[in-house]
């Protein structure tokens, strides 16, 4: 019975070793990286006071009146767009002209003089400051604001500005 249950084991012990065989392998390796993209836009100084001034009147950081030159840096690892957008503020309505409870802000990249001749006004919505803005590379823009031609509202209002980056 041992000799049959040998016999009987030997062909399948070679089935197996035949089945199971090594094969050689030979591999490759490519070599691969990836870089995340960073967008991002710093704004410097950052800061612009108009003071006090009366309705209907304008200024701007032109050297003639603030010379408060605004500079965006692409702080990101890539080429970026830069858009621009004004808001409304608490009393006042961002408008294309002013008039009553509505101001007006605008801003300009390049001959930014007095009288203003280049200058483009803010909405609400992103407008296009520069583009293809390489890494570490700057866009300079100026300002301007003109009041309300009349207002109900004698507090300080934020006239904030907003520069967005984005990839191109």
């Amino acid at each position: 019975m041992k000799k049959l249950a040998y016999i009987t084991l030997i062909p399948c012990f070679i089935l197996f070793a035949f089945l199971f065989k090594a094969n050689a392998a030979s591999t490759a390796t490519v070599a691969a990286t990836v870089t995340l993209q960073n967008i991002s836009v710093s704004v410097s100084d950052g800061t612009i006071a108009y003071g006090t001034l009366s309705s209907s009147s304008s200024k701007s950081t032109t050297p003639a009146d603030l010379n408060d030159l605004q500079t965006a840096t692409n702080n990101g690892n890539i080429t970026e767009d830069f858009n621009i957008k004004g808001q409304n503020t608490a009393a006042w309505t961002l408008a294309g002209s002013a008039g009553s409870e509505q101001y007006v802000h605008k801003f300009c990249t390049a001959s930014c003089t007095t009288p203003p001749t280049n200058y483009t006004a803010l909405t609400t919505s992103y407008q296009t400051l520069g583009t293809s803005i390489a890494a570490s590379g700057t866009k300079t823009f100026d300002l301007q604001i003109t009041t309300p031609s009349s207002t109900a509202t004698y507090t300080q209002q934020s006239v904030d500005v907003i520069v967005q980056a984005v990839a191109p």
